[in-house]
C-alpha cells in the first residue's frame, strides 16, 4: 500500500569535542590539540519512486553521523557523515517544531532540513602571549533535532477523477502502461496510480465520494493529489442512475477541499458508453452539456472515442512543450 503521509524524527550529527594536547617532540613545546569535526547534516532528496515513503515506515528516527574528536598533533576530527533521506518528487516537508514548510517539485532536488553541530575548538586555538600552555578546550555543539512530516502530493499533468467504479483505472491502463487494478466493484483502487502518455504524466486519483472533503471514506487522503494536476479528466459512468448528481458531488467535494480546484481545466467524459443504448447516451450528453460543454462519450472498446481522448492529450503535450 502506498504511504503518502508519514511523520519521522531527524537528528543531525553532534560536533566533535576539541582536544587538549601538547607537543611531545624535543624543542617543540606548545599546545597541539585540534578541533572536533562538524556533525553530519540531514537532507531530503527527491526521486521518481512513488513508494519511497514506504521504506521509511519502520524507522522513526533518522540520524546523521557525529563529528570526530580533535586529534593531538593539529589533526582536526573528521566531519560526520551526512544523511540523505529519499522521498518521492512532489513531497511537502513540514517541520512540526519550526512550522516551516518546503516543497520538492523536481527530481534530484535536495533540501537541508537539519544542521550538524559545530566541532569544538582544541587547546591550540586558545594559545596567546600570556597563556602559552592553555588547558582548556571546547565541547562540540549538538546537532539540530526536528519532528518532520512528509506529505506526498502527486505532480501530474492530468488527474483522472470521478466516483468509484467510473472507469478511471481502465482508461489509464488503456492509454499508458500503468497496471492500476480493475474490477467491477467500488473501491477497487485504494491508492493513486501513475501512467505516462508520451511526455504527460497521468494520475488515477481514487476514493473520492460524497463527504470526502469532510473526512468520509478515503477521499480526504487522496484529494491532496488533485491539487498539483494541471488538467482534470472527470469520468462519469454511462451506467449512472443520476449523472448530473454524480458530477455535482465530485465538483462539490473539490470545491469544499480547495476552491482553487474548481478553476482547473476540466474535460468531462461519459465512460463505458458501450454498456448502454445510444439513446441513453444522447440523453446524458444533453443533461450534462449545460454543466460542462466538453462532455464526450468514450469507451475503452471503441478506438474512435479513444482517439478523441488522445487528441486532447496530444494537444496538452504540445502546450506543455511550448
Amino acid at each position: 500500500m502506498l504511504i503518502d503521509d508519514i511523520t519521522i524524527r531527524v537528528v543531525a550529527g553532534n560536533g566533535g569535542d576539541g582536544m587538549v594536547a601538547f607537543n611531545k617532540n624535543m624543542m617543540s613545546l606548545g599546545p597541539t590539540g585540534a578541533s572536533g569535526g562538524t556533525g553530519g547534516q540531514v537532507y531530503v532528496e527527491s526521486i521518481s519512486d512513488l513508494g519511497a515513503l514506504t521504506r521509511l515506515r519502520n524507522a522513526k528516527v533518522f540520524k546523521a553521523g557525529n563529528g570526530g574528536t580533535g586529534g593531538r598533533q593539529y589533526n582536526d576530527g573528521s566531519d560526520g557523515e551526512d544523511l540523505v533521506i529519499n522521498v518521492p518528487v512532489g513531497t511537502v516537508i513540514h517541520n512540526l517544531d519550526t512550522k516551516e514548510h518546503k516543497e520538492i517539485t523536481k527530481i534530484g532536488e535536495r533540501v537541508l532540513i537539519a544542521n550538524g553541530g559545530r566541532g569544538g575548538k582544541g587547546n591550540f586555538h586558545y594559545r596567546s602571549s600570556t597563556n602559552t600552555s592553555p588547558k582548556q578546550s571546547q565541547k562540540g555543539e549538538p546537532g539540530e533535532k526536528f519532528r518532520i512530516r512528509l506529505e506526498l502530493k502527486l505532480i501530474a499533468d492530468v488527474g483522472l477523477i470521478g466516483l468509484p467504479n467510473a472507469g478511471k483505472s481502465s482508461l489509464l491502463n488503456e492509454l499508458t502502461r500503468a497496471k492500476s487494478p480493475v474490477a467491477n466493484y467500488a473501491f477497487t483502487t485504494l491508492e493513486p496510480y501513475l501512467g505516462v502518455y508520451y511526455d504527460l504524466i497521468l494520475a488515477d486519483v481514487p476514493g473520492i465520494i460524497e463527504g470526502a472533503s469532510g473526512g468520509k471514506g478515503l477521499g480526504i487522503k487522496f484529494l491532496r493529489h488533485v491539487e498539483r494536476t494541471n488538467t482534470l479528466f472527470h469520468l462519469i459512468s454511462a451506467e449512472s442512475l443520476d449523472p448530473v448528481k454524480d458530477y455535482q458531488v465530485i465538483r462539490k467535494e473539490l470545491g469544499d477541499y480547495n476552491p482553487a480546484l474548481l478553476e482547473k481545466k476540466e474535460h468531462l467524459f461519459i465512460s463505458k458508453s458501450d454498456m448502454v443504448s445510444p439513446e441513453q447516451i444522447r440523453t446524458m450528453v444533453k443533461e450534462l452539456k449545460p454543466l460542462n460543454a466538453t462532455v464526450t462519450p468514450i469507451s475503452i472498446h471503441d478506438m474512435e472515442s479513444l482517439d478523441t481522448v488522445k487528441k486532447i492529450l496530444n494537444k496538452l503535450a504540445d502546450e506543455k512543450i511550448a
